[in-house]
């Protein structure tokens, strides 16, 4: 059993760190552009209707981001965008706005 836990480790690991590697900063703050309408600079909303994408971890916003592309997530503007978005630039825009400044944790007591 520990065998398999292993194995299911190293893949998960490797597979986590070729996304990473897969990502690329600059292009998805070049994409991010379209997001500044809603979003805010830099991923800053000052809208409380939209949500802040800066400082939000990487694989959350690609989770976000692919099941608004799917629609198990449902909202219709959301929707429309995520549609036309391929993987890698789910995967820019992830890595972009988790690097901005935003969103923090709280250290635990």
């Amino acid at each position: 059993m520990k065998k398999y836990f292993f194995i299911y480790f190293l893949i998960l690991f490797f597979q986590s760190s070729y996304i990473e590697a897969s990502a690329n900063y600059d292009a998805g703050k070049s994409k991010a552009q379209t997001c500044i309408a809603c979003h805010g600079v830099n991923g800053n909303s000052t809208n409380k209707m939209y949500p802040k994408l800066a400082g939000q971890y990487k694989d959350y916003l690609v989770y976000v981001l692919q099941e608004y592309k799917s629609g198990n997530r449902k909202n219709a503007i959301m929707n429309g965008f995520a549609s036309n978005l391929t993987e890698q630039d789910i995967n820019d825009l992830s890595l972009y706005f988790s690097k901005q400044k935003g969103l923090e944790v709280l250290p635990s007591k």
